[in-house]
């Protein structure tokens, strides 16, 4: 058991830096929506996002051309400055994995979040802005403390959930929904669904208060399972059953 912590521990040291080194040279997110926005088709795969309310300084203060602003947890390139928001051009790849490609069936309005600055405070996890699948709400119902919100996979996508979704769901693990960061709180023995108990602040501030069952929303898994999952399939059986050293993971990148 000692050698299994040992091995454990290497790991997770490994990987904490590797996010480090991510966090300085990538574009990243927290996971904690600053406003709302409303989102209008500016041309075929161009969209403008105008924020709602008193809010705009939040996201438009200091934002520049070649700016980072996840949109529902999708990281878009800011081209055009407006007096309340801005215009962003998404690829067809991104059209096609994310609800900006089906807006009719997803919330009303998005969720939005400048990306990170040097010295920025991380107080949800992990954001990235690549979305790994599509997701649908099942159900939310509000408790005396919270919005108990249960998610899961839209009819007829179960390769994609399987393979980029509900392999990485895990009990009190990380997930971003439409660019909010949750703990899953529960998921299904065969992972077709999760649970997260949403505070009433967070429920009120993000379009989560404006889903109906069966909307759909973005979904991305926690970047640190991706990581362990990467390495522990790259690992070479043997076997004598060598530890993972340090060499293994220099090797593979870690």
């Amino acid at each position: 058991m000692p050698q299994f912590f040992s091995v454990a521990r290497s790991i997770q040291e490994k990987i904490i830096v590797k996010l480090s080194k991510v966090t300085q040279f990538k574009i990243m997110f927290t996971g904690l929506v600053q406003c709302l926005g409303s989102i209008e088709s500016y041309s075929q795969d161009s969209f403008e996002i105008s924020v709602l309310g008193d809010y705009h300084s939040q996201i438009t203060s200091d934002l520049a051309i070649g700016d980072s602003v996840a949109v529902d947890g999708v990281c878009l390139t800011v081209e055009t400055i407006l007096d309340r928001g801005f215009i962003a051009t998404a690829s067809p790849e991104t059209l096609r994995r994310t609800t900006l490609g089906d807006r009719d069936r997803a919330a009303k309005y998005v969720n939005l979040e400048t990306s990170l600055r040097m010295g920025s405070k991380i107080g949800g996890h992990f954001v990235t802005g690549h979305i790994d699948g599509i997701g649908c709400l099942i159900e939310a119902v509000s408790t005396a403390t919270s919005w108990e919100i249960r998610f899961g996979m839209p009819t007829g996508m179960d390769e994609q959930w399987h393979s980029n979704i509900g392999r990485y769901l895990v009990s009190k693990g990380s997930i971003a929904v439409n660019g909010i960061s949750l703990t899953i709180a529960e998921c299904a023995p065969d992972s077709s669904w999760f649970s997260a108990a949403v505070i009433p602040h967070t429920y009120a501030e993000t379009n989560l208060s404006c889903l109906q069952a069966g909307n759909l929303l973005n979904l991305e898994s926690d970047i640190l399972g991706k990581y362990v999952d990467r390495l522990v399939s790259h690992r070479v059986p043997s076997s004598n059953q060598e530890d993972i050293s340090l060499a293994f993971l220099a090797e593979h990148g870690y």
